[in-house]
């Protein structure tokens, strides 16, 4: 941008004016300038009285400073453009802001270090004498810079293209000398391999003759092996002949075992039979039932409540207290399958808690010799499974049938006398247990045992 004084000349096309007389921009104000009156405006639209200002601006004049600039820009360029009022109480803001520039411009001299955006501004809103042609000039100036950011812009493309194109052209001798150097390294691989295959054609040649010899001698050899062959039938037949002769001579031994043995039986049975006639005579002359009762069935209903040999001495807490249950001659354990193995690892399923069980309880009943029994729940289990121990009796309940019910209904149907032990922590079998005579051990006690 040119400094000293700007006119702007006689000529009507540089300098239109209006029918009254008032010069115009030849065309719209640049972007930048036009930001930046925007801006001048919308800080002067802050202070001014509500009385004061246009109609059109009151709803913004409230926003700060750049909210108006963004919200209303067009209203306020079109409010400097056509209120000479408002552009007035603008000029006078920059009067004050630039008191210098706007002296200046006045007197026709812009300085040449001026910010051309600026100098158009301020031009635009003191319209000295010429401030079109000072526009125009700034919007030259700007062109200009543009034009010159776009040419540096293009020259350093341009040589972004030169770099990359160098580049790319080194890249390209080195994949030509890669090449190059592969296509050496294939034809000595390929002569390589040439050789290779004339001394397997070679090694072929020899193996085919030594193969045709082969045949030759196998042939020779196959003539000999059929005549050993028919010699060997001939003497296959004449065995056979022999082991047929030795058979039937077995079999005719055979026969007359069975024969002897056949009388044997025979005797044998008329024995038993004149023994079982015997005995049945005795038991009727004796009167002897023909069968036994089972302990349950001898249990009498008004002894059911009789009390048990005593499994007392030791507190439920005591360590001990398994081992001395144990070695009561003729125990019987009744294992409260679930209740022991939830208190132990009830984490696992149910199938993997009763495994575990029995598997300790068959290695307590191998070392103790005594009689266990444990029940299990048998609602969860559609087909209860059988043990393969004969240590440890297991037990499913049935359906419609409790465990709980099953254990004390084993509980009652024990003869008078016999020392029962049950293992569980749930205190309404407790309670049904003791009623009859057993005794309870906890959970937690048996499974300090077993570990």
């Amino acid at each position: 941008m040119s400094a000293g004084p700007v006119t702007g000349g006689s000529d009507d096309e540089d300098h239109p004016e209006r029918e009254d007389g008032e010069e115009r921009l030849m065309r719209p104000l640049p972007e930048p300038v036009r930001a930046r009156v925007v801006e001048y405006g919308s800080d002067v639209l802050g202070g001014m009285r509500p009385s004061e200002l246009p109609p059109v601006l009151r709803r913004v004049a409230r926003f700060e400073p750049r909210r108006r600039a963004r919200l209303a820009g067009p209203q306020i360029a079109a409010q400097l453009e056509n209120d000479p009022g408002f552009r007035r109480l603008v000029a006078a803001r920059v009067d004050q802001v630039w008191p210098e520039l706007a002296e200046g411009m006045r007197a026709g001299i812009v300085p040449p270090a001026a910010d051309p955006v600026t100098v158009a501004a301020c031009a635009y809103l003191l319209r000295p004498d010429g401030w079109p042609g000072m526009i125009e000039d700034v919007h030259l100036e700007l062109d200009r810079q543009h034009s010159a950011k776009e040419v540096d812009e293009a020259a350093e493309a341009l040589e972004n293209v030169r770099r990359e194109l160098e580049e790319a052209r080194r890249v390209h001798q080195r994949d030509l000398e890669r090449q190059r150097a592969t296509i050496v390294e294939q034809r000595t691989e390929i002569a390589e391999l040439r050789r290779k295959v004339h001394h397997e054609r070679q090694r072929a040649k020899s193996a085919t003759s030594e193969a045709e010899r082969t045949v030759t001698e196998f042939r020779d050899r196959r003539g000999e092996a059929e005549g050993r062959m028919n010699g060997l039938e001939l003497e296959n037949r004449r065995l056979r002949s022999r082991l047929a002769d030795a058979e039937a001579q077995v079999e005719n031994s055979r026969r007359a075992v069975r024969t002897g043995r056949n009388a044997d039986e025979a005797r044998l049975r008329v024995l038993l039979d004149v023994l079982v006639d015997a005995s049945h005579g005795l038991r009727r002359e004796l009167a002897l039932p023909t069968g036994l009762d089972s302990p349950a069935d001898l249990v009498a209903e008004d002894r059911e409540e009789q009390r048990r040999v005593s499994l007392g001495g030791l507190p439920d807490d005591d360590p001990g207290l398994l081992e001395h249950l144990l070695t009561v001659p003729r125990v019987h354990v009744l294992v409260d399958g679930y209740n022991v193995t939830k208190t132990g690892y009830g984490n696992l399923p149910l199938a993997d808690q009763r495994n575990r069980l029995l598997a300790s309880l068959e290695g307590l009943a191998s070392r103790t010799k005594a009689e266990i029994t444990c029940v299990f729940d048998g609602a969860d289990v559609d087909t209860p499974p059988v043990t393969p121990s004969r240590r440890v009796r297991l037990l499913f309940s049935a359906p419609g049938e409790t465990a709980d019910e099953l254990i004390v209904r084993l509980v009652r149907v024990e003869p008078p006398g016999r020392p029962i032990a049950v293992v569980t922590s749930d205190k309404e079998i407790v309670q049904a247990v003791r009623a009859v005579g057993a005794r309870a051990v906890p959970s937690l006690i048996f499974l300090r045992r077993l570990d």
